[in-house]
């Protein structure tokens, strides 16, 4: 197991995404209003939608292109439509936050 740092918590306003860079991957980073950190892929399946600027409701993100609605969970896209994006694992240490890979 390998943590990254790839944040501060301080620079995360919650229910606003921020993309950052990993291993040339763009990801979308948010913090929820329990103040959880979730990240996935910051591209929708549909038509490449920057997720990092969409609307955020509960545990999922609406793509700011055709409104797909996204779980930060899973990375499922919720019916009718269909799809999936990557979602990373984080921690949280002294305000810092880390994605953890394999």
């Amino acid at each position: 197991m390998t943590k990254t740092y790839i944040a501060d918590m301080a620079s995360l306003t919650p229910l606003i995404g921020r993309e950052v860079q990993f291993n040339d991957t763009a990801i979308a980073l948010f913090r929820l209003s329990d103040d959880s950190i979730k990240a996935i892929e910051n591209r929708c399946p549909h038509k490449n939608g920057p997720l990092a600027e969409g609307t955020v409701s509960g545990t999922h993100v609406f793509c700011p292109l055709h409104d797909y609605k996204i779980s930060l969970t899973t990375g499922e896209v919720a019916a009718p439509d269909e799809g999936c994006v990557q979602t990373y694992e984080t921690v949280v240490e002294n305000g810092q936050i880390f994605l953890v890979t394999e």
